[in-house]
């Protein structure tokens, strides 16, 4: 095994062990403790999103869910669907998106994202406006994670370009539509990694077109940590609105996301996965929560873990406010003409 991929193997078998507690440990020594200031619920880590749903009358709600053809992002579609919801389901392409809404119980409508394309991002808000209703629920799910080499979408970092900049764009042109709804909700579904995998610097601006070394494991954790900031820009800014913005981390779930890993790496996962991951059904089970439960209406700007909001101690950076207006104005630049 190389010098990469070992450091992957480790990296991804702490991320692994971490995630079977509320209090994660990870090499920058981070701990998480629930935060008692905002509203707790009866759910932890082996609820399901249907649990967390039982008894919600969602009808007359409309939700868009990113990565709606597989793990937590079918699940999500799926039960909110149950619920009740008109569930726009984006896929990357029309065949994934539609095969996906098809095989679900109730309303459902396929549209094509495809998150590394930034004109992608435009029309699939586009043709959600040209729908009409007001959305009620943005969950932001898809993403990657290469477990390679650097690679380069015009200019700009695969996985940043993906997990971040391309739901920039969605979100930024649909805020107009969730300010219709009564109670617009925004999750963003990042990771712990965005505290304990990402740069120590944090976001390394001086990085997202790659031109200094690569780590993809550091890649990914950037990524998070751009979603984490994301959420806690877009709090700020829309306070005097009635929409919120929350992050979320789902756990390690047995999911296809380390389909592109190494080997090695990837068949660790499936034999040792079962062992202390979460499954779909359970990976879901926060985003869905934070999307639809009465008790968190109002709440913004929180970072969930196990359906509660927590808060995490030791070095990080997914609270630094000043970060977050900085990648916000360098995620402008870098998505020019099309937000």
């Amino acid at each position: 095994m190389n010098a990469i991929n070992r450091r992957h193997f480790l990296k991804f078998g702490t991320a692994a062990a971490a995630a079977t507690t509320l209090s994660a440990c990870s090499g920058n020594q981070n701990s998480t403790s629930i935060d008692t200031q905002l509203p707790i619920g009866s759910f932890g880590a082996e609820a399901t999103a249907e649990e967390v749903t039982e008894g919600l009358d969602l009808n007359g709600k409309t939700a868009l869910v990113t990565g709606c053809n597989s793990g937590i992002g079918y699940e999500t579609m799926r039960v909110l669907a149950l619920r009740g919801a008109h569930v726009i389901g984006a896929g990357r392409t029309m065949e994934k998106a539609r095969k996906a809404c098809d095989s679900v119980e109730g309303e459902t409508t396929p549209v094509v994202l495809e998150l590394s394309d930034f004109q992608s991002a435009a029309d699939c808000a586009q043709t959600i406006k040209k729908m009409g209703p007001p959305i009620d629920m943005v969950i932001c799910n898809a993403g990657i994670n290469t477990f390679g080499e650097l690679e380069l979408v015009d200019g700009i970092e695969r996985i940043f370009r993906v997990n971040h900049l391309g739901h920039f764009v969605l979100v930024n042109r649909l805020l107009a539509l969730q300010a219709l709804s009564e109670n617009g909700r925004i999750v963003h579904v990042g990771s712990m990694s965005g505290y304990a995998q990402a740069p120590a610097m944090g976001i390394d601006f001086s990085n997202l077109r790659g031109e200094k070394e690569f780590d993809a494991g550091e890649a990914y954790g950037r990524s998070k940590l751009a979603n984490a900031l994301f959420s806690l820009q877009l709090a700020k800014d829309l306070q005097a609105t009635k929409i919120t913005s929350n992050v979320i981390h789902p756990g390690l779930v047995l999911t296809n996301i380390a389909r592109n890993a190494p080997a090695l790496l990837r068949k660790g996962f499936e034999w040792l996965g079962p062992m202390f991951a979460k499954t779909p059904a359970q990976g879901a089970a926060t985003q869905v929560y934070v999307a639809t439960h009465p008790s968190l209406a109002g709440v913004s700007g929180a970072y969930f873990e196990d359906c509660n909001p927590v808060i995490v101690a030791g070095p990080h950076h997914i609270n630094d406010e000043a970060m977050a207006e900085k990648l916000w104005e360098v995620s402008l630049e870098m998505t020019e003409g099309f937000v």
